[in-house]
Protein backbone atom coordinates (compact mmCIF):
# COMPACT_ATOMS: atom_id res chain seq x y z
CA UNK A 1 0.00 0.00 0.00
CA UNK A 2 1.13 3.65 -0.97
CA UNK A 3 1.38 5.64 1.81
CA UNK A 4 -0.03 9.50 1.22
CA UNK A 5 0.54 12.19 3.26
CA UNK A 6 -2.83 14.26 3.92
CA UNK A 7 -1.27 16.49 6.66
CA UNK A 8 -1.07 19.80 4.17
CA UNK A 9 -3.75 19.12 2.20
CA UNK A 10 -5.91 19.27 6.15
CA UNK A 11 -3.86 21.96 6.82
CA UNK A 12 -4.50 23.59 3.88
CA UNK A 13 -8.23 23.82 3.99
CA UNK A 14 -8.13 24.40 7.55
CA UNK A 15 -6.17 27.81 6.33
CA UNK A 16 -8.89 28.34 3.82
CA UNK A 17 -11.95 27.72 5.89
CA UNK A 18 -10.77 29.72 8.25
CA UNK A 19 -9.72 32.88 6.06
CA UNK A 20 -13.60 32.02 4.57
CA UNK A 21 -14.72 32.10 8.50
CA UNK A 22 -13.10 35.92 9.02
CA UNK A 23 -14.32 37.22 5.36
CA UNK A 24 -17.83 36.47 6.35
CA UNK A 25 -17.10 37.67 9.51
CA UNK A 26 -15.63 41.11 7.70
CA UNK A 27 -18.89 41.23 5.37
CA UNK A 28 -20.96 41.02 7.93
CA UNK A 29 -19.47 43.58 10.14
CA UNK A 30 -19.31 45.91 7.10
CA UNK A 31 -22.64 45.33 6.25
CA UNK A 32 -23.88 45.88 10.33
CA UNK A 33 -21.77 49.56 10.00
CA UNK A 34 -23.22 50.17 6.77
CA UNK A 35 -26.82 49.75 8.28
CA UNK A 36 -25.62 51.20 11.57
CA UNK A 37 -24.71 54.26 9.36
CA UNK A 38 -27.79 54.32 7.61
CA UNK A 39 -29.96 54.44 10.23
CA UNK A 40 -27.62 57.02 12.33
CA UNK A 41 -27.91 59.27 8.99
CA UNK A 42 -31.30 58.73 9.03
CA UNK A 43 -32.35 59.46 12.97
CA UNK A 44 -30.28 62.57 12.35
CA UNK A 45 -32.16 63.91 9.69
CA UNK A 46 -35.63 63.09 11.80
CA UNK A 47 -34.00 64.97 14.20
CA UNK A 48 -33.15 68.03 12.20
CA UNK A 49 -36.84 67.50 10.56
CA UNK A 50 -38.52 67.97 13.71
CA UNK A 51 -35.66 70.73 15.56
CA UNK A 52 -37.14 72.20 12.15
CA UNK A 53 -40.65 72.00 13.04
CA UNK A 54 -40.41 72.84 16.36
CA UNK A 55 -38.52 76.14 15.34
CA UNK A 56 -41.80 76.49 13.07
CA UNK A 57 -44.06 76.28 15.99
CA UNK A 58 -41.85 78.28 17.87
CA UNK A 59 -42.39 81.20 15.34
CA UNK A 60 -46.00 80.65 15.19
CA UNK A 61 -46.66 81.06 18.92
CA UNK A 62 -44.61 83.71 19.03
CA UNK A 63 -46.59 85.23 16.77
CA UNK A 64 -50.02 84.04 18.34
CA UNK A 65 -48.65 85.46 21.68
CA UNK A 66 -48.05 88.61 19.77
CA UNK A 67 -51.87 88.83 18.79
CA UNK A 68 -53.38 87.49 21.92
CA UNK A 69 -51.72 90.90 23.70
CA UNK A 70 -52.76 92.87 20.94
CA UNK A 71 -55.99 91.30 20.88
CA UNK A 72 -56.04 91.81 25.12
CA UNK A 73 -54.99 95.49 24.38
CA UNK A 74 -58.28 95.77 21.81
CA UNK A 75 -60.65 94.53 24.38
CA UNK A 76 -59.59 96.54 27.58
CA UNK A 77 -59.52 99.35 24.82
CA UNK A 78 -63.33 98.18 23.49
CA UNK A 79 -64.26 98.19 27.94
CA UNK A 80 -62.96 101.58 28.21
CA UNK A 81 -64.77 102.95 25.42
CA UNK A 82 -68.04 101.03 26.62
CA UNK A 83 -67.49 102.35 30.00
CA UNK A 84 -67.41 105.86 28.44
CA UNK A 85 -70.46 105.84 26.30
CA UNK A 86 -72.32 104.58 29.54
CA UNK A 87 -71.03 107.41 30.77
CA UNK A 88 -72.35 109.78 27.98
CA UNK A 89 -75.19 107.86 28.29
CA UNK A 90 -75.84 108.44 31.78
CA UNK A 91 -74.94 111.90 31.28
CA UNK A 92 -77.06 112.35 28.45
CA UNK A 93 -79.97 110.61 30.14
CA UNK A 94 -79.57 112.64 33.35
CA UNK A 95 -79.57 116.22 31.58
CA UNK A 96 -82.97 117.29 32.15
CA UNK A 97 -82.42 116.03 35.75
CA UNK A 98 -80.90 119.06 37.35
CA UNK A 99 -84.00 121.14 35.91
CA UNK A 100 -86.92 118.79 37.17
CA UNK A 101 -84.53 118.98 40.51
CA UNK A 102 -84.19 122.55 40.91
CA UNK A 103 -88.15 122.43 40.02
CA UNK A 104 -89.12 119.99 42.44
CA UNK A 105 -87.34 121.83 44.93
CA UNK A 106 -88.77 124.80 44.19
CA UNK A 107 -92.47 123.68 44.16
CA UNK A 108 -91.56 121.82 47.65
CA UNK A 109 -91.08 124.83 49.39
CA UNK A 110 -93.37 126.33 51.49
CA UNK A 111 -94.07 129.67 52.38
CA UNK A 112 -92.40 130.65 55.69
CA UNK A 113 -88.82 128.70 54.71
CA UNK A 114 -85.52 130.13 53.15
CA UNK A 115 -83.24 128.05 51.25
CA UNK A 116 -79.69 129.48 52.34
CA UNK A 117 -77.64 126.44 51.51
CA UNK A 118 -78.29 123.35 48.79
CA UNK A 119 -75.35 120.93 47.89
CA UNK A 120 -75.24 118.01 45.61
CA UNK A 121 -73.21 114.79 46.42
CA UNK A 122 -74.03 111.89 44.08
CA UNK A 123 -77.59 110.82 44.70
CA UNK A 124 -77.72 112.80 48.10
CA UNK A 125 -78.89 116.27 49.01
CA UNK A 126 -78.12 118.71 51.96
CA UNK A 127 -80.23 121.60 52.42
CA UNK A 128 -79.86 123.91 54.77
CA UNK A 129 -82.19 127.18 55.73
CA UNK A 130 -84.42 129.41 57.87
CA UNK A 131 -87.96 128.84 59.06
CA UNK A 132 -89.93 130.63 60.52
CA UNK A 133 -91.44 127.48 62.54
CA UNK A 134 -91.22 123.92 63.40
CA UNK A 135 -94.52 123.31 61.76
CA UNK A 136 -93.18 124.70 58.14
CA UNK A 137 -90.41 122.54 58.18
CA UNK A 138 -92.90 119.35 59.16
CA UNK A 139 -94.75 120.83 55.88
CA UNK A 140 -91.50 121.34 53.83
CA UNK A 141 -90.25 117.17 54.96
CA UNK A 142 -94.29 116.19 53.82
CA UNK A 143 -93.71 118.23 50.21
CA UNK A 144 -90.49 116.30 49.50
CA UNK A 145 -91.47 113.11 50.66
CA UNK A 146 -94.40 113.42 48.05
CA UNK A 147 -92.16 114.64 45.07
CA UNK A 148 -91.01 112.28 42.44
CA UNK A 149 -87.76 113.63 42.37
CA UNK A 150 -86.88 113.81 46.19
CA UNK A 151 -87.15 111.35 48.54
CA UNK A 152 -86.61 110.37 52.31
CA UNK A 153 -85.85 113.83 53.95
CA UNK A 154 -83.67 113.65 57.24
CA UNK A 155 -83.37 116.49 59.63
CA UNK A 156 -79.68 116.78 60.68
CA UNK A 157 -79.78 120.32 62.49
CA UNK A 158 -82.77 122.25 64.21
CA UNK A 159 -82.23 125.34 65.79
CA UNK A 160 -84.84 127.70 67.67
CA UNK A 161 -83.67 131.20 67.74
CA UNK A 162 -85.70 133.51 69.83
CA UNK A 163 -87.80 130.85 71.31
CA UNK A 164 -89.68 133.69 73.43
CA UNK A 165 -90.97 135.42 70.36
CA UNK A 166 -93.89 133.78 68.43
CA UNK A 167 -93.09 134.77 65.43
CA UNK A 168 -89.44 132.63 66.18
CA UNK A 169 -86.86 131.98 63.28
CA UNK A 170 -84.55 128.63 63.28
CA UNK A 171 -81.97 126.83 61.26
CA UNK A 172 -82.31 123.29 59.86
CA UNK A 173 -80.69 120.97 57.57
CA UNK A 174 -81.88 118.34 56.05
CA UNK A 175 -80.38 115.44 54.37
CA UNK A 176 -82.48 113.99 50.90
CA UNK A 177 -81.78 111.44 48.80
CA UNK A 178 -82.23 111.73 44.78
CA UNK A 179 -84.99 110.43 43.33
CA UNK A 180 -84.56 109.04 39.22
CA UNK A 181 -88.10 108.44 38.17
CA UNK A 182 -87.11 107.80 34.64
CA UNK A 183 -85.19 105.05 35.70
CA UNK A 184 -88.10 103.87 37.74
CA UNK A 185 -90.38 100.65 36.59
CA UNK A 186 -94.01 100.66 35.43
CA UNK A 187 -96.35 102.01 38.50
CA UNK A 188 -93.77 104.04 40.24
CA UNK A 189 -93.56 107.75 40.95
CA UNK A 190 -93.21 110.11 37.92
CA UNK A 191 -93.37 113.77 37.42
Amino acid sequence: MARINLLPWREERRRQQQQEFFLAIGAAMGFAAIVMLMLHLYIADRIEYQQFRNQYLSSQISILDRKIREIKDLEKKRDLLIAKMEIIQRLQSSRPEIVHLFDALAKTVPNGIFLTKFRQSGDKLEVAGVSQSNARISAYMRNIEASAWMQKPKLKIIESKNPSKRGRQGRFSLQIIQEHPTEKKPGGKQS
